[in-house]
C-alpha cells in the first residue's frame, strides 16, 4: 500500500513536470515564431528588390498567402500524421511567408508605431493569458461569441471594401480588438486543460500538441497586433 502511494506521487510529480514543460515549450515556440516574423518583415522591407517582386505582382502575393493558409490547415488538420519535425519545419516556414506579408506595414506605419504597438500588443496579450490561465471560470461561452463575431467581422471587412464607411472601420477595429483579447484568454485556457489532459509525458505526440498550441497563440498574437496597429497608427499612412 505504501508502495502504491510512492508511485503514485513520483507519478504525479512527473505529470506535473511534463505539463510545465509543454506549456514553457508552447510559448517559447510562440515567441520564436514571431520573431521569424518580425526579422522577415524588416528583412524584406529593407530590400527594394524583395518588395518589388513580392508586392510589384498580384499574383506573387497571392501565391504567398494561398501558400500561407495551407500551411495552417495542413498543421491544423493533420499534424498528429506528420513527424515533429516536418510541422516544427512548416512552422517556421509560415511564421517566413507571414513575415514576407507583412513587410508592407513598415511602408505604412514609422518605426516608432509600430514597436509602440507591438509592446502594446505583448502587453495585452500577456495579461489576456495570464487571466484565461488562472481563471476557474469556463470561457467556453466567450470563446463562441467571440468566433461568431470573427466571422461578423470577416463579413463586414469584406463589405466595407466596397461601402468605404470610415464608422464601419473603426467599428470593425476596436471590435477586433475585443474578440482577439478574449480569443487570446479563452484559448489559453483551453490549450492549459488540453495539456494538463494530454500532456502527462513528453514525447513527440504531446511536443506536437504544444506546437499546434503555439501556432494558435501566434494567430490570436498577430491578429491583436495588427487591428491595434490601426488605432495607433491612426488608420493612415505616414
Amino acid at each position: 500500500m505504501e508502495q502504491e502511494k510512492i508511485i503514485n506521487v513520483y507519478s504525479s510529480a512527473d505529470r506535473a513536470t511534463a505539463f510545465s514543460a509543454l506549456m514553457r515549450k508552447m510559448y517559447l515556440w510562440m515567441t520564436l515564431g514571431l520573431a521569424m516574423t518580425g526579422l522577415t518583415a524588416a528583412y524584406v522591407a529593407s530590400n527594394a528588390a524583395l518588395m518589388q517582386t513580392i508586392f510589384g505582382s498580384s499574383s506573387t502575393l497571392l501565391i504567398l498567402i494561398i501558400a500561407e493558409v495551407a500551411l495552417v490547415w495542413i498543421l491544423s488538420a493533420r499534424i498528429m500524421k506528420m513527424s515533429f519535425m516536418t510541422a516544427g519545419l512548416m512552422f517556421a516556414a509560415y511564421s517566413i511567408l507571414n513575415g514576407a506579408t507583412l513587410s508592407v506595414i513598415f511602408l505604412a506605419y514609422s518605426a516608432e508605431v509600430i514597436a509602440t504597438t507591438f509592446f502594446a500588443t505583448a502587453g495585452t496579450f500577456g495579461a489576456m493569458s495570464l487571466i484565461g490561465y488562472f481563471v476557474k471560470r469556463d470561457l467556453s461561452a466567450i470563446g463562441r461569441f467571440c468566433f461568431m463575431a470573427l466571422i461578423g467581422i470577416i463579413i463586414a471587412s469584406i463589405v466595407n471594401i466596397f461601402v468605404a464607411s470610415s464608422a464601419l472601420y473603426w467599428g470593425i477595429t476596436y471590435l477586433g480588438v475585443l474578440i482577439f483579447a478574449g480569443l487570446t484568454a479563452y484559448d489559453t485556457q483551453k490549450l492549459k486543460l488540453m495539456m494538463m489532459q494530454y500532456g502527462d509525458e513528453l514525447n513527440e505526440g504531446t511536443m506536437k500538441l504544444a506546437l499546434l498550441g503555439s501556432l494558435t497563440l501566434y494567430l490570436d498574437f498577430i491578429n491583436l497586433f495588427l487591428f491595434l496597429l490601426r488605432i495607433f497608427g491612426g488608420g493612415s499612412r505616414d
